[in-house]
């Protein structure tokens, strides 16, 4: 095939320096992206001569870049599920998707990133929230009726240590 499969450890912590860039987009692979649509088509394969594999119904949900191949990007998301989806389906803007080790718990978001500050809310697993910036350790994330700083290691959409301003 012509196009190269760039994994990543979802453990490790990297910079964007440290990533390769996309062969069509000149972007790091892998990055995290979200879905611009409420009705994205994931496909077996990068071209609308393959199959509809499954379709995201959730507009924000970030997914992860994994490849590129022409206009298509194959996506994984944060189940793990990967397939390919067209490019102008996808947007750079930064969310994340909370997750939890129980269904049954619940992550403080602080006023500040520190767990000593207030806690504004709790949040549940599979909360999608934009991702306004992130210090390493603390992101400060946005939603429906929240607004605070939770662990950066309890969302999916933002990698372990990873910066953003």
């Amino acid at each position: 095939m012509a196009f190269a499969l760039f994994g990543l450890a979802a453990g490790s912590v990297h910079a964007a320096k440290d990533m390769a860039a996309g062969s069509v987009s000149g972007l790091p692979v892998p990055r995290f992206v979200s879905l611009k649509s409420d009705h994205v088509n994931v496909r077996g394969g990068p071209t609308k001569d393959h199959d509809v594999s499954w379709v995201y119904t959730r507009a924000g949900l970030p997914v992860e870049v994994t490849a590129e191949f022409e206009n298509w990007r194959r996506v994984r998301d944060s189940e793990g599920a990967e397939g390919w989806v067209y490019h102008s389906l996808l947007t750079g803007k930064r969310t994340a998707v909370v997750v939890l080790k129980s269904r049954d718990d619940l992550v403080p978001l602080h006023d500040s990133a520190d767990t000593a500050s207030t806690v504004v809310a709790r949040l549940q697993m599979g909360v999608v929230a934009q991702v306004k910036r992130c210090n390493g350790l603390w992101c400060r994330v946005i939603g429906g009726g929240f607004d605070g700083w939770i662990d950066q290691q309890r969302l999916w959409g933002v990698y372990p240590g990873e910066k953003i301003d």
